[in-house]
């Protein structure tokens, strides 16, 4: 990927003013791609709207629990609102990283592990084998918690967006809270924190992994969301797009053009 011209910090200071942010490109680029395997080798697939080497990325991912889908339809939503997607920023869809779960239902993947306690920041065991909350044998165990870390790791998105249910909040994640506090704003939703200090989820490895970004969770309400609230949520991503690019400066071209 081009280096960036300018650090994650300033990206994310970007997306707190006000300003003229770039146009929509005209075309702008849809694609997929298979980011890993679940546990019964459902392909877990990303789509990105735009370029994928622009400078400023948002990764957004649907739906980590079976029971929680609610976010797959902003993700539908926001594949229809690609065309708005603007210059120098690229949008990472994962509408399901828990494709098993998502087929039966579960809350867990196919092994019965909650995902979002596998992930290795603070992990620790929760729940016994066959308890909703059940966060595995070790940290990073599960392959969609690998596929997801590697995509991560890959993409460096500078602001990443975690859907679930059915808290109905904007999840305060401690830091760079103009980002996720806007976006509350801009959903309709309220911001605070949730309550507990929970292990082994993927926003605290990411904002312990990668300081000059922020990763969040929104909690959407209970039950499939309406078409009104979905756009809403689609115009909050692409507002947080929108702001990273505009504190970008797009790399030169190489010499490849």
């Amino acid at each position: 990927m081009p280096r960036l011209a300018h650090s994650g910090a300033a990206l994310l200071a970007a997306l707190t003013v006000a300003g003229a942010a770039p146009a929509p490109s005209a075309a702008v680029a849809v694609r997929g791609e298979v980011v890993g395997h679940s546990v019964r080798g459902v392909p877990i697939r990303a789509v990105v709207l735009g370029n994928p080497d622009a400078p400023a990325r948002v990764l957004v991912v649907g739906c980590v629990h079976g029971t929680e889908r609610a976010g797959e339809a902003i993700t539908r939503r926001l594949r229809a609102e690609a065309p708005r997607v603007p210059d120098g920023a690229a949008v990472w869809l994962v509408p399901q990283a828990n494709p098993d779960g998502c087929r039966a239902g579960t809350r867990q993947n196919a092994r019965g592990v909650d995902l979002n306690r596998n992930a290795p920041w603070r992990w620790r065991p929760t729940g016994p084998r066959g308890s909703p909350f059940h966060a595995g044998p070790r940290a990073a165990s599960e392959p969609e918690t690998r596929a997801l870390l590697r995509l991560i790791r890959r993409v460096r998105p500078v602001v990443t967006i975690w859907y679930h249910q059915h808290a109905t909040l904007v999840d305060d994640p401690g830091r760079h809270r103009a980002v996720p506090r806007r976006y509350a704003r801009r959903a309709g939703l309220p911001f605070r924190r949730y309550p507990g200090d929970l292990p082994g989820i993927f926003t605290g490895w990411q904002n312990a992994t990668f300081p000059r970004s922020v990763a969040f969770v929104v909690e959407l309400p209970g039950g499939p969301p309406s078409s009104r609230a979905a756009r809403r949520h689609a115009a909050a991503v692409l507002d947080a797009a929108r702001r990273a690019a505009a504190g970008v400066r797009l790399p030169a071209p190489s010499a490849r053009g």
